[in-house]
């Protein structure tokens, strides 16, 4: 990494464009892997195996608290170690963990394990390889995009990494129930691993980062102003609304796919192919608010949170009264297109907020808050939709959505997270 403040010369490198794209195509890498996780393989496997509902959720839940936890840590490492160096742990981590959650599978179904206990232990323990080390990828990968960006152009090339994710999600469910078609539920998961490991190797031997160690005056300077980031009133209210729509993802996500079970009266293998393709459409929406909404507006990152409510508060309403597939596509476009919109909002926003020094520490802090959410998804979602009401995830939803919209618009300072006429366009 560098000792200085102005990283303003990789900005003009020529293997930058390459090294983006490589970056891009990491985080499809996990964006397809997790929707294939999420889509095709856990919910039909607690199905088969005759687990509750709420212990699909509850195997994310472990994985969340410890992203949460280990990713600000990712953050600051790689300000020490190298951008590179940490997206390739986080990648190879996500890879383990993947082969572990086949390896389990595997073992449930071939009778080997049968006590439902242990099965949900061995598949929550494996999931938490993912929050531990996978986290690593995520916060390595932003700071890397912040480092060789001016204030200018980093909304939307944040947002140009933040749709490697969603490209995944658009390949990954329709993928997926190919995959489990044809070889099984538990191939996603193996495919997954085996791609993760190869985009592993390709980020350490393949991402260029011809950057100077940080000298110790950097890295107390460095440290020292880290301190308290959390709630400066300039990263806090970016944060916070992080959590909120965290908690809202994480819900209608694991909440969505036992809702198309329910309504058009499809489980196991067959549910894939309807969960698929709707995951597919929200991740398309997502591509459309990146890739050609954001770029072309040049919309303000407050503007991008409060207007991303919008949508998905409508696309939630929708799930409640959906009674065939049609409306249930429709409802995750609308998601898609509000995460689109909103996502990059807040990344950007926070970004902008810090000097060059704390690009590491600020995207592990949201990357942390990205995954704070789903640690109570399974309480707030599963638990509640199959012990309480159906519809009663989806109103608390749109409920806090409508919070954070009334959050954004009103609640955050003008000019907060943007580039000012009078700073310099390189960070």
């Amino acid at each position: 990494m560098t000792g200085s403040t102005d990283p303003a010369p990789d900005q003009s490198r020529p293997d930058r464009r390459g090294a983006f794209i490589l970056l891009f195509f990491a985080l499809m890498a996990i964006g397809a892997g997790n929707t294939m996780l999420l889509a095709a393989v856990l919910p039909q496997l607690t199905r088969e195996l005759d687990m509750p509902d709420w212990m699909a959720g509850a195997v994310f839940s472990l994985s969340a608290l410890l992203w949460s936890l280990a990713s600000p840590f990712w953050g600051e490492r790689s300000n020490r170690w190298g951008r590179r160096t940490v997206a390739a742990i986080g990648l190879a981590g996500y890879s383990i963990s993947m082969l572990l959650i086949w390896l389990t599978g595997a073992l449930a179904l071939g009778g080997v394990l049968t006590n439902i206990a242990v099965i949900f232990v061995c598949l929550a323990l494996a999931r938490s390889l993912f929050g531990l080390i996978g986290s690593a990828a995520n916060p390595a990968a932003q700071a890397y995009v912040a480092d060789r960006t001016s204030k200018a152009e980093r909304q939307s090339e944040i947002a140009f990494l933040s749709s490697g994710f969603s490209v995944g999600s658009v390949v990954g469910p329709a993928f997926a129930a190919a995959l489990v078609g044809l070889v099984g539920i538990l191939a996603p998961a193996l495919f997954t691993a085996l791609l993760a490991a190869l985009m592993a190797a390709l980020i350490w031997f393949r991402l260029p980062e011809q950057r100077a160690p940080v000298t110790d005056a950097v890295r107390l300077e460095a440290e020292f102003a880290a301190r308290g980031l959390w709630y400066s009133d300039r990263v806090l209210p970016f944060l916070v609304y992080a959590v909120g729509l965290s908690l809202v993802t994480g819900v209608l996500t694991q909440v969505f796919v036992f809702a198309v079970m329910d309504k058009l009266g499809v489980g196991g293998r067959e549910a894939a192919q309807y969960t698929g393709p709707a995951f597919t459409v929200g991740a398309l929406a997502v591509l459309l608010a990146q890739l050609v909404i954001i770029p072309r507006l040049n919309l303000r990152n407050k503007t991008l949170m409060w207007a991303g409510c919008i949508p998905l508060i409508i696309g939630t309403l929708i799930i409640v009264f959906a009674q065939d597939f049609a409306s249930l596509l429709i409802s995750q476009f609308l998601i898609g297109l509000g995460q689109g919109l909103a996502r990059p909002g807040f990344s950007s926003g926070a970004s902008l907020a810090v000097s060059p020094q704390l690009q590491g520490n600020v995207a592990g802090l949201v990357i942390s808050a990205n995954g704070m959410g789903y640690i109570v998804t399974p309480f707030f979602g599963l638990f509640f939709y199959e012990y309480v009401d159906r519809a009663l995830p989806f109103y608390l939803c749109a409920a806090m959505l409508l919070g954070m919209l009334l959050y954004a618009r009103f609640g955050m300072k003008d000019g907060l997270g943007e580039v000012r006429e009078d700073e310099p366009s390189g960070s």
